[in-house]
């Protein structure tokens, strides 16, 4: 059914593109090698038999007819990454996708539904801090202010796209239209489906992320001549607030949070610091719960901020909402990884997909993958090859029965 050598094949080629000595991945949106990868994805579509163009934003997308006048069936995933990212995160949708329609190819197979396989743009949102432009595009949600988002160096997305080479069209011309549903097959980045001992689940749903930023001011003075009880000090003040973020957050069962990014100025030996700024990412599938959170958080911020004569600016640097997967593609999945002889597990994504833009637009469906000791966003992300020829399986049977 499936060609794992030739899958397994392809994880390797892509794996290289990127590569960094200590085995990570930095393929970042709209870089060189960003491009080379899509140039290689480019030639396993044309190989299963899918004919290949670009979107306004770089959304790569190879096309499959179907037999009948029906609505398209979208998969895919990503091919960027984080900064030292793995190897199987985003990247195993995509050639999974194009593994399945190659094997349906040569089986001769053909679907009713006409099928469109996507390699998402910047679903990571690594170099913009702005994520998921490629499929917020399909979904018709990109707007020309989302554009204007600026990378570290100060080029905006839509500088880049140009720098790129891609055609300026409207961004309306990226949204798709009758679209019967979306699939996606994605490694879990958690230990449910190991300690189950299962190597597929079925996708409950993903929990929306709320991306903010917290600067925090103060007063920039000498280390050895301001008295302790006459400082402005932005790091001591960010510090109690960011420790607190770990407090309030465990009073919620479900929700995360998390600091990833830290930037002090001016970052002097001898300096008391006069500016921090800091950026929290909150997760919830229940959304009034991760509103309350981001709420509590902010209280304490300002309080903070108050009782050390701070000041105090958040900006929301993306909000999604959380999504839930369509039921009839979920049972669908389940009957699959039991025709492959899996126990079925069901669970839903801590992690933002693509997918989760399609809220309003059309059904989803994601298939999870065993991933090692749940090791993600890391170069010891790991998939087996076995349990990857399974979630093809699951994804090939999925597929053909929702044709059907």
């Amino acid at each position: 059914m499936i060609n794992t050598q030739r899958l397994s094949e392809h994880i390797e080629e892509l794996s290289l593109i990127g590569r960094a000595t200590d085995g990570g991945i930095n393929r970042f949106s709209y870089t060189d090698d960003e491009k080379r990868a899509n140039e290689l994805i480019e030639q396993y579509m044309k190989s299963a038999g899918l004919t290949v163009h670009y979107d306004t934003v770089g959304n790569l997308i190879g096309s499959q007819g179907g037999t009948e006048n029906l609505p398209t069936i979208l998969l895919g995933s990503h091919i960027d990454t984080v900064p030292s990212g793995g190897r199987f995160d985003g990247s195993l949708g995509v050639l999974v996708a194009i593994e399945v329609i190659h094997s349906l190819k040569e089986q001769g197979i053909n679907l009713r539904h006409p099928v469109k396989v996507i390699a998402f743009k910047d679903e990571e949102g690594t170099r913009f801090g702005f994520g998921m432009i490629g499929s917020r595009a399909i979904a018709g949600t990109l707007s020309t202010i989302d554009l204007q988002r600026m990378d570290e160096d100060g080029v905006t997305i839509e500088q880049a796209i140009a720098m790129y080479g891609f055609d300026k069209k409207p961004l309306s011309s990226a949204k798709l239209e009758d679209i019967k549903l979306y699939l996606e097959v994605h490694i879990e980045q958690g230990k449910v489906l190991e300690s189950n001992g299962v190597a597929v689940g079925n996708v409950t749903g993903i929990a929306g992320p709320l991306w903010l930023k917290f600067q925090l001011t103060g007063l920039a003075e000498h280390a050895g001549t301001t008295p302790m009880n006459q400082r402005q000090d932005a790091l001591v003040g960010a510090s109690l607030i960011i420790a607190e973020v770990e407090k309030i957050t465990k009073q919620y069962d479900s929700s995360v949070a998390t600091v990833g990014k830290l930037i002090v100025k001016p970052n002097g030996v001898n300096v008391i610091p006069g500016e921090v700024e800091w950026t929290i990412d909150i997760r919830d599938i229940d959304e009034n719960q991760r509103n309350q959170v981001e709420r509590d958080i902010i209280q304490f911020a300002e309080t903070i901020a108050n009782e050390r004569q701070l000041q105090l600016h958040v900006t929301e640097l993306q909000r999604v909402d959380p999504v839930h997967c369509d039921i009839n593609i979920q049972n669908v999945i389940k009957e699959s990884i039991q025709e492959i002889d899996e126990t079925v597990i069901s669970l839903p994504s801590g992690a933002g997909h693509d997918a989760m833009q399609f809220k309003e637009c059309f059904p989803i469906g994601m298939i999870f993958v065993r991933s090692k000791d749940g090791i993600s966003h890391n170069p010891k992300e790991f998939t087996s090859e076995e349990d990857i020829e399974k979630s093809a399986k699951v994804l090939f049977k999925s597929l053909v029965k929702l044709d059907n």
